[in-house]
């Protein structure tokens, strides 16, 4: 699994990208992954202070959408 990311620069709220968070685990279950997102999201944040996540998501490796 994995959490897909649209985050936007703090400084310029308009500079926006999409990022993505590989978890360490396997399972495909929706459910695991959005237990351990709060935690690996803050870990993001704390790793990526100028960013904020705008929205995000679970997806399935190999699923990825084009677009969040």
């Amino acid at each position: 699994m994995m959490i897909l990311l649209s985050i936007c620069l703090l400084a310029q709220p308009t500079t926006c990208r999409e990022d993505k968070i590989d978890l360490s685990y396997e399972a495909s279950n929706p459910f695991i992954c959005l237990r351990n997102s709060q935690s690996a999201l803050a870990t993001w944040q704390a790793a990526h202070p100028e960013w904020h996540v705008e929205r995000w998501r679970c997806a399935a490796r190999g699923s990825q959408p084009k677009n969040l």
